[in-house]
């Protein structure tokens, strides 16, 4: 018979265990959290203490009983849920259900599920935390209190299912606050001016116009770019200074949580959800032949860049046998971890270097594999020389003019010969151009000079990459939060995720509005930042959780009673109900917005929205196709896979057709035109509208303007943050592309 038990959250860990410690041990799982607050109900005694009621979960009330079952047969229990805030709910949670007198109950943390790291926690129990406990049960306090209680407002003031929360209301503020910042962007016109030069060396190079008389080039109309080139055309062009040095890029840290989720975002184009849920597959094992479950990876819930000693001095071992001593710092290479951070657990890295990623891929998922290279190169990386480039930079000059050019060669790879970390724009610095060997006051050969016309660009919508970067800086929840915030207000329908770019709906615009408006606190990015760092000083215990909830509960209290009172009840409008005369408002549906009579419930009138559109199906927009069936206009509509046309004479007339953008199919002999759809997920693209006869599609969104230089029936929009928006040839070879303003 077993003499100790080991709880863990997850069954997928059980068997990663088991194969270290041996059949002494009994490894059960909880299957994550077994109480939480009741559903149905607050949960949370205000007036004494902010008292919560936790209540086992139905579906875990089998799991309690085989838990109790095995620990009456067991020595001694070791709680080892993961090493978080939530663990360590979970760890007391099974602790109440389970005690027994005389029964010993330990508390244990596996930063990873290693052999030596499960051996070394168990040979070190320790008590269970009260400081972390009192941290989570704050933090589910306060969610609760927010959630529970400003929720009910929208349902009456809005629509019925709508919630808010604590930080995910606050991240979808910062969304609308960026998409108000693009729609009020005026873009300004700017021109470039490039030389194409020549000089007594190979090859031919390229000089940007950086000075005019001194200051700063700036060059606002076609006239003065045409003026500038017509005067440089009769200037001589002269190297002024040739600058040589040597420069130096250092290696990144490893992995935090936040930076996992951003550099998989870019190079793997996974969601942040979707890393955390293939992380957590590494971390609690993966099955590798005839060894059994292993655990890849270190826990992979921190904000800390914190490295083990010995995980440094493997990695350094490893350097040095497969890379040479030409790549090994003189002593192991120690990053400072923000301030911000708990710094509770080491950074995500490896749990053993013996398992290369190439010799364990053939048991690893595509998935699981490309993450787990990421963080094995990372890590790896993150202890090697510097790379050393020499950089030359070249100033010409041109009457009062100045151009500069500006080339980087690799001189040593150091640690990019492992990793290197992905961008959100691309690269200025003119890495890897190669000049000719110039001297100064070396004369150059004019071959062309080029001006370009740009418009200043607003700033981009948030990548999911960018949007937890964003969240990290501001201090805006933790790393055990930030996929689940990202994919919460997505599926609240608050914003929508469109060619890899966040939009907030009008439906997250309109309760955005109305909760920054009525609750001026929690809706504030520093309040909220400041409650994260007083959760940090309860568990560092610092703070009581009783103080705290006091301070915030006192004005919160203020808000909730003004918004009862004072948040409208729907959107006034100028409307009058055409069956009782008095003023219409707007409000939400299932399917979107529409007009309803202020008198609900003695007069139950209701109308389609007209407008622009944005946003839902009840949106009506009239058109001046008619219908198929009866003749009478059609209406474009959007739904669940995009924009559609549907009979106005609805419900009357059920007769819908593909919403067309005007643009006819490119595939040969095919008479449909290419229409507006989305994907299962959401993703819009365009497809024909004879579909499935003819499957044609693309992501990219057509315009109806043929190709000036190829005469290709249609033009595509595309964007990236250098170029801005830009109408493209889809034709192979073609090359046309012009800015949109």
């Amino acid at each position: 018979m077993s003499s100790s038990l080991i709880i863990v959250e997850s069954p997928t860990k059980v068997k990663t265990i088991k194969k270290y410690l041996g059949s002494e041990f009994d490894v059960k799982a909880s299957v994550g959290h077994v109480k939480d607050l009741p559903k149905n109900k607050l949960g949370i005694d205000i007036k004494h203490d902010f008292s919560p009621t936790y209540e086992v979960l139905e579906a875990k009330k089998k799991v309690i009983t085989e838990l109790k079952k095995a620990a009456r047969a067991a020595d001694t229990v070791y709680l080892a849920p993961d090493p978080d805030r939530e663990g360590e709910a979970i760890a007391w949670h099974i602790a109440e259900e389970i005690a027994a007198k005389g029964k010993t109950i330990y508390r244990v943390l596996f930063n990873d599920l290693t052999k030596n790291t499960m051996m070394a926690a168990i040979r070190n129990p320790l008590p269970l935390d009260t400081n972390r406990y009192e941290a989570q049960q704050t933090r589910r306090i306060l969610d609760r209190l927010v959630g529970y209680q400003i929720s009910p407002i929208l349902w009456k003031k809005v629509k019925r299912g709508l919630s808010a929360g604590r930080v995910q209301s606050v991240a979808v503020r910062i969304v609308c606050e960026r998409e108000e910042e693009i729609r009020n962007f005026k873009p300004e016109e700017y021109w470039t001016i490039t030389a194409a030069l020549e000089g007594a060396n190979p090859p031919p190079f390229e000089a940007k116009l950086v000075r005019i008389g001194g200051k700063k080039a700036r060059v606002g109309n076609a006239g003065q770019a045409s003026g500038l080139v017509e005067r440089l055309k009769q200037s001589a062009f002269t190297v002024s200074a040739v600058e040589s040095k040597e420069t130096k890029r250092n290696p990144l840290p490893p992995f935090t949580t936040s930076k996992l989720q951003q550099e998989a975002s870019r190079w793997l184009h996974f969601s942040p959800k979707k890393t955390m849920m293939v992380a957590q597959k590494l971390y609690e094992g993966i099955e590798l032949g005839k060894e059994g479950p292993v655990g890849l990876i270190t826990y992979m819930r921190t904000d800390s860049v914190r490295v083990a000693a010995e995980a440094l001095a493997e990695a350094r071992a490893f350097i040095q046998d497969v890379y040479g001593k030409d790549f090994l710092p003189a002593k192991a290479k120690v990053y400072a971890t923000s301030e911000k951070a708990q710094d509770a657990h080491e950074a995500i890295r490896p749990s053993s270097l013996a398992y290369r990623p190439l010799e364990v891929k053939q048991y690893l998922s595509s998935d699981q594999f490309r993450l787990y290279q990421l963080i094995w190169n990372r890590f790896v990386a993150s202890q090697m020389n510097p790379a050393v480039y020499d950089q030359t930079t070249v100033d010409i000059a041109a009457g009062d003019c100045l151009f500069q050019v500006r080339g980087a060669v690799l001189k040593f790879a150091g640690f990019t010969i492992l990793y290197t970390e992905g961008k959100d724009t691309d690269d200025e610095n003119g890495n890897g151009k190669t000049l000719p060997k110039l001297s100064a006051k070396e004369v150059l050969r004019l071959l062309e000079l080029k001006p370009d016309q740009h418009y200043t660009q607003p700033p981009p919508r948030f990548t999911e990459a960018m949007l937890v970067r964003e969240l990290e800086e501001k201090g805006i929840g933790r790393p055990s939060t930030y996929a689940a915030i990202l994919s919460t207000i997505q599926d609240r329908n608050y914003v929508k995720l469109e060619q890899g770019r966040i939009h907030p709906t009008d439906l997250g615009i309109k309760v955005n509005e109305l909760l920054v408006r009525h609750f001026t606190t929690i809706m504030d990015v520093e309040f909220t930042a400041a409650m994260e760092g007083q959760l940090d000083r309860i568990e560092e215990g610092k703070l009581n959780r009783i103080d705290t909830l006091r301070q915030f509960y006192s004005p919160f209290k203020k808000e909730l009673d003004d918004a009862e009172k004072n948040m409208p009840n729907g959107e006034h409008t100028d409307e009058v109900c055409d069956k009782c005369g008095a003023p219409m408002v707007i409000k939400w549906g299932r399917n979107g917005r529409f007009m309803a009579c202020s008198k609900y419930p003695d007069c139950r009138n209701t109308k389609n929205v007209s407008g622009d559109g944005a946003s839902g199906p009840a949106e009506a927009k009239p058109t001046d196709i008619p219908c198929e069936t009866c003749g009478k206009p059609m209406v474009l509509k959007e739904g669940r896979f995009g924009k559609f046309l549907g009979c106005s004479g609805y419900p009357g007339c059920k007769t819908t057709m593909p919403f067309s953008t005007g643009v006819p199919c490119p595939e040969e002999g095919c008479t449909g035109t290419l229409a507006e759809k989305r994907t299962k997920k959401g993703k819009a693209f365009f497809g024909c509208t004879r579909y499935p006869h003819c499957q044609y599609a693309t992501w990219d969104r057509p315009i109806a303007e043929a190709c000036p230089l190829c005469g290709s029936k249609f033009l595509v929009e595309k964007y990236n943050r250098k170029a801005g928006r830009t109408k493209a040839c889809p034709k192979e070879g073609c090359g046309f592309k012009e800015p949109i303003p």
